[in-house]
């Protein structure tokens, strides 16, 4: 039998197993665009049930049955929508057209100050040309305008297929939390126990715990722009302070991507102003990864930063947004059930719960 040296396998190794694993991407990637639509909903409503599932079982640790728990869960969380609903959301959608409609006269704005700075330049005897950026801001203009007519139509085409799959995803959530561990379970019932085990309690730590986390960082992101940007009187500054908030869902750069988009619009209108909400920004920021995030997320995940980069590209090649979005918890799964895997037996506890325990479960 022909043997070959142990660096040339290594070579075959790595070369054949690379074509192999960029095929599999690209064969995800064709299937999560045919199917785009269908999983999103799952994946949202997947989340949200993870995501309730977690005071049920505080619930469920009082001694309280997890179908009551549920309901008092999804009658909490109704009401809570409902306030926000009436209170929060039509500022922020109010805030968020007002302010489509005046990012085109923030852009001409803008021209006028990059006039203003070559003045000033020619003033201080230096040769400014800003006529690339002038004709690029120019160009921002017409796309926004054509956007702003498109948005429109498409609010008006849009609203029956929004409805459909918000109450597609809070049907999908509700069932998931009565029945979700009886579809785990069935799906990886073809898996040995080795890797069953691992692969469900991996999985609830890493998407529960990070999801939780990353909420409640984002909320706080959210709440404390809000005031910030109200003491600094920013025009539309609750509709930023929500996105930047909203933008946190993003692993570890979200947040970050979310103040610069937010202070470069700014700056549009009030140069000065946009330097203030970023540095602001940066400083709740800073509050937040220093102080708040690492009681709350902790190391859980494990994974190195150039890993936790790689992952948010993939991901946002495969499936966009959301790909992004599960990237770094699908990659502490799977990086975690291999720990798990590598301990040894009498140390894995079964979790039986995808969503929860049995219903029949005092």
């Amino acid at each position: 039998m022909l043997r070959f040296p142990t660096k040339i396998q290594n070579l075959l190794l790595v070369g054949l197993g690379f074509p192999i694993v960029a095929l599999n991407i690209w064969v995800l990637s064709q299937f999560f665009r045919y199917f785009e639509h269908l999983i999103t909903i799952l994946t949202i409503a997947a989340l949200v049930a993870f995501l309730l599932n977690y005071p049920v079982k505080i619930l469920e640790q009082v001694n309280v049955r997890r179908l009551l728990a549920i309901v008092c869960v999804l009658l909490i969380t109704l009401t809570l929508l409902i306030i926000l609903g009436v209170t929060v959301v039509p500022n922020a959608i109010e805030q968020t057209t007002e302010l489509i409609k005046q990012v085109p006269e923030w852009i001409r704005a803008s021209n006028e100050n990059i006039n203003a700075w070559e003045e000033w330049g020619k003033r201080k005897g230096l040769q400014l040309d800003f006529n690339v950026l002038r004709s690029q801001i120019n160009a921002k203009i017409d796309t926004q305008l054509q956007i702003i007519g498109a948005e429109v139509v498409g609010l008006a085409v849009g609203t029956l297929s929004g409805v459909v799959d918000t109450l597609s995803i809070i049907v999908l959530s509700i069932y998931m939390l009565l029945y979700g561990d009886r579809l785990w379970f069935g799906i990886v019932a073809i898996l040995p126990e080795g890797i069953r085990i691992p692969l469900s309690e991996s999985l609830r730590q890493n998407f529960q715990n990070f999801f939780i986390s990353q909420l409640i960082l984002g909320t706080f992101m959210a709440t404390s722009l809000t005031a910030v940007f109200f003491f600094l009187q920013v025009p539309f500054g609750l509709s930023f302070a929500i996105f930047i908030g909203a933008a946190e869902l993003i692993p570890f750069i979200g947040a970050s991507l979310g103040i610069g988009l937010v202070t470069v619009v700014i700056m549009l209108k009030n140069f000065g102003l946009g330097v203030s909400v970023l540095i602001a920004s940066v400083i709740v920021q800073q509050i937040k990864d220093n102080l708040l995030a690492p009681k709350l997320m902790g190391e859980f995940i494990g994974l190195n930063p150039i890993a936790i980069l790689i992952c948010l590209l993939t991901g946002g090649q495969i499936a966009g947004l959301l790909g992004v979005i599960v990237s770094v918890p699908i990659a502490g799964t799977i990086k975690g059930t291999f720990d798990l895997m590598s301990k040894p037996p009498h140390n894995l506890v079964p979790q039986p719960e995808y969503a929860g325990e049995s219903l029949d479960s005092e």
